[in-house]
């Protein structure tokens, strides 16, 4: 849907590093959104309308505390899935097979899982990119979450990406049952406990 591509585009600008470049991006953002006119751009233009009189170089201080200092409200999203863990190299290298599938090259000085890059593949790679989102939709909540408790405008965002997804399936209930035991123990009675 390309209502959803625009979103997700102008997501990926408002969760990047407020540079040099951040007013313009800004205003960018603004005006395609206005035009866009819907419930999920609302949100991102919340975002813009609350960080507007906020000067670039506090809002980058801001950003670095919110996102860089604490694993919590990290913007690499398999920080969420895999944690520190082997599992998590394997992840970060399948993202980066799916984007070169794509013929995408994401910036080399970040990793694949950073959400920004998720979104602008997304935006640009709309088929391969949108499963990705629905994929971390978990880690998208845990952030979203994570963002209000901490009461940053940046949950605005993550709102309005998350309104473009479908809703995370239910866990799926595991049921209460013994565990089988691996090698059974077969034994008489009166030798346990003896040596053999």
């Amino acid at each position: 849907m390309i209502r959803h591509r625009a979103l997700h585009q102008a997501a990926a600008l408002l969760l990047s590093y407020p540079g040099p470049a951040w007013p313009r991006h800004v205003a960018e953002v603004t005006a395609a959104l206005t035009r866009l006119n819907c419930p999920e751009g609302e949100l991102l233009l919340d975002f813009c309308r609350a960080t507007a009189p906020v000067p670039p170089l506090d809002l980058a201080a801001r950003y670095v505390t919110t996102f860089d200092r604490t694993r919590r409200r990290t913007l690499h999203l398999t920080h969420y899935t895999d944690g520190d863990t082997r599992r998590r190299g394997a992840s970060l290298a399948a993202l980066k097979a799916h984007y070169r599938a794509a013929g995408w090259e994401p910036d080399a000085g970040e990793l694949p899982d950073f959400l920004p890059a998720l979104l602008e593949f997304a935006a640009r790679c709309p088929r391969a990119g949108t499963p990705l989102l629905h994929q971390y939709r978990g880690a998208l909540d845990l952030l979203s979450q994570a963002l209000d408790d901490y009461r940053s405008p940046y949950v605005h965002v993550l709102r309005g990406i998350q309104r473009t997804l479908p809703a995370a399936p239910p866990p799926t209930p595991v049921p209460d049952a013994p565990a089988p035991v691996p090698f059974p123990m077969h034994h008489t009675l009166g030798d346990e406990g003896v040596r053999r």
